[in-house]
């Protein structure tokens, strides 16, 4: 079955390329467009009032939405906070992480990390503001159980791995042992969920919410566009986050002046005014997701479909002759496959002069296919990547 129709604006205004970076920008449906023209209409039609409805209605389903497809309640949406991007949150979860050691915040991190923490991350160590552990992700079978090891070492302040690696696409697991090490008085826990959320069914369900931190955001398989980055917090850490905004305070603006007030729930992580139309477009996906009888679960498994067929297809093909990451076990999957070869980055580019996108990490390709994809373009795919 073919879901193109449900992204006939983004393919109609690029019809020859051959777009199989899903995992990097997805291409949005339609009904993105429809929440963005909403957002219009609010802000013409209500004006300065516009915040009333963002900030009661739009915002609550917004996160209420989150809350369901991480696997939690959708009452628990309170524990859900909204910024422009992820790299907001580390700098307010570093500002506000206990130090229990001294001066310098102790982090602990794996090596595959993201570039935004990576480069934040280094950019603090060469100020001396940080003390910072990468522990190797290879090799990879044993990594989650080294990770939970060190961290029960109680010797950092904030911990954060990733769920679905970016580079490889491998999904580190279990991290229930992570997350139970975590305490409001330190150490923090927090979890990257980038490449997990809308990609793996409820990454973050059961009682995982009540004592870890999770990133994500819409960018990605979440459809909805840049400007969505969110967080889970967890009840008592945190408090009182010294980088803060006003709108930590939005439900009581009627505070004696000079008073710092902060929400008792994820708005006390709040910053300033924000574009709220990526809430917009993230509810009207939703609705649009509802309508059509469409999960993650389903989702995941067109893809998983997809990816089965192109590894068959490039069997006689250059790509084959790559070392897959990632490969394909019937288990819970990266919506990219990764592969590793030294003409990794020559093969990208020889793809996008036929305006065929994927993307490059180093010495890995990386293929991402969504929801926008059917048999006839692994066809295509195979096709172009035979003349590699």
């Amino acid at each position: 079955m073919s879901f193109k129709p449900l992204f006939s604006k983004s393919l109609a205004a690029a019809p020859d390329r051959l777009h199989v970076a899903a995992h990097s920008h997805h291409l949005w449906p339609d009904a993105s467009y429809d929440g963005q023209v909403e957002c219009w209409n609010d802000a013409a039609r209500l004006a300065d009032r516009k915040w009333e409805r963002v900030m009661g209605e739009v915002w609550p389903e917004a996160a209420a939405n989150v809350a369901e497809e991480l696997g939690m309640k959708r009452e628990q949406q309170d524990r859900i906070v909204f910024a422009a991007n992820t790299h907001d949150f580390i700098i307010r979860l570093a500002a506000a992480c206990p130090r229990r050691g001294g001066e310098k915040l102790r982090i602990l991190a794996s090596d595959g990390e993201f570039h935004s923490a990576r480069r934040q991350f280094a950019r603090w160590v060469e100020a001396e503001e940080i003390e910072l552990e990468t522990l190797p992700v290879e090799p990879f079978e044993s990594f989650a159980e080294r990770f939970a090891k060190r961290v029960a070492e109680d010797e950092h302040d904030l911990m954060m791995v990733s769920q679905v690696l970016f580079g490889t696409g491998k999904v580190v697991a279990p991290i229930e042992p992570i997350v139970d090490l975590a305490r409001p008085e330190g150490p923090w826990v927090v979890i990257d969920g980038y490449h997990s959320f809308m990609a793996l069914d409820a990454p973050f369900g059961g009682q995982l919410s009540d004592k870890a931190f999770y990133l994500g955001g819409g960018y990605k398989y979440a459809m909805a566009g840049e400007g969505m980055g969110f967080m889970v917090c967890p009840s008592g850490f945190g408090e009182r986050p010294p980088i803060t905004g006003w709108f930590a305070e939005f439900e009581d603006l009627s505070l004696p002046p000079g008073m710092v007030g902060y929400a008792k729930d994820a708005m006390r992580f709040m910053g300033a005014t924000f574009d709220p139309s990526v809430l917009y477009r993230w509810n009207a996906i939703v609705r649009m997701l509802a309508e059509e009888d469409l999960t993650t679960a389903t989702i995941s498994a067109h893809v998983a479909a997809l990816q089965a067929q192109l590894l068959e297809a490039i069997a006689d093909t250059p790509l084959a002759g790559a070392e897959l990451l990632n490969p394909l076990d019937g288990g819970p999957h990266a919506r990219f496959l990764a592969f590793r070869h030294e003409k990794a980055a020559a093969w990208s580019e020889a793809l996008k002069q036929e305006d065929c996108i994927t993307d490059v990490r180093g010495n890995v390709i990386r293929v991402g296919l969504g929801l926008y994809h059917d048999a006839e373009d692994i066809e295509a795919f195979a096709k172009l990547a035979a003349a590699l």
